[in-house]
């Protein structure tokens, strides 16, 4: 990775690390509809905002736009509307290990759509992704009465994710990348705007201040800046580069949630955590030239 990226990796890590605590304190008076929707709608105007100010050119050519909706629709519209609802039902920490097993899903993708060669490694990485996985959802299987929905919706965001993460880099728009970021905020964000409009018109409510302060941040830094990082990193890197970049984001996660909300991850997400760890260094890290 450019060293003039590092900058832009260390914001995104600790930006979306200390969301899941955030997004968790909004949810607790926000529904997930009317939540991502204020986050969706202000952080776009913002991020249109700065692209204007900054000089670029919001106008998109015509051939673009059937992709430019692909790329919305996984990283936006799929991505926001099942990490909030499976945030609602499981602890801040477990949905970031889950959402962020996406490199693990982007290894198959990337040899699929962009023809990247599996080796060994990255089939014993899969593994260790599965494993990891295999104990956060059992633990709830377990459980008399209780479906493991909440992560299966992580973790189909994180599918969905990596989706979007591929595709991104199969199909090159060309755009500057301020006016690409609020536009597939926009795009993606249409959606749930009409579906807040049709199913919960009547689900507005007061919150209180702390529900407010999530919101802000989720706006400004969780949506506007992050977007626009994740978006400039994964465009500037290989699939394998991007992936890593993001591997310290559920960490801070966990710890945000311990810090800050009282979650007391058990041994088996510890042990998820150390699995998913080793599958994304398994998969990244460079091997070792034969000596």
């Amino acid at each position: 990775m450019p060293k003039s990226l590092w900058w832009t990796l260390l914001g995104l890590t600790f930006a979306w690390g200390f969301n899941w605590t955030a997004m968790k304190v909004a949810l607790e008076e926000f529904t997930p509809w009317i939540f991502r929707s204020l986050c969706i709608t202000f952080g776009s105007l913002v991020l249109f905002g700065v692209a204007y100010a900054s000089g670029n050119a919001l106008r998109v050519a015509r051939p673009l736009w059937v992709k430019l909706a692909v790329l919305a629709f996984f990283n936006v519209t799929c991505w926001n509307m099942m990490i909030a609802y499976g945030l609602m039902m499981i602890p801040s920490g477990r949905a970031a290990i889950l959402a962020f097993t996406m490199p693990v899903w982007s290894v198959p993708l990337s040899a699929w759509l962009l023809g990247e060669k599996i080796t060994a490694r990255k089939v014993g990485a899969l593994l260790l992704g599965i494993t990891g996985m295999a104990l956060l959802i059992g633990e709830d299987l377990v459980v008399i009465g209780r479906a493991p929905l909440g992560a299966m919706l992580a973790l189909g965001a994180a599918f969905t994710w990596a989706i979007g993460t591929v595709l991104q880099k199969r199909w090159p728009l060309g755009l500057p990348m301020g006016t690409f970021t609020a536009w597939t905020m926009f795009i993606g964000g249409v959606p749930i705007i009409l579906g807040t409009l049709v199913f919960e018109m009547d689900a507005w409510r007061p919150v209180g201040t702390a529900a407010v302060l999530a919101l802000v941040y989720n706006v400004v830094v969780a949506f506007a800046f992050a977007y626009w990082a994740w978006f400039k990193i994964a465009s500037t890197v290989s699939v394998t580069v991007s992936s890593i970049s993001v591997l310290s984001v559920p960490i801070v996660g966990v710890i945000c949630g311990f810090v800050f909300l009282g979650e007391r991850p058990s041994l088996q997400e510890y042990a998820a955590l150390v699995c998913v760890v080793l599958a994304v260094l398994a998969v990244n890290l460079p091997a070792r030239e034969p000596g």
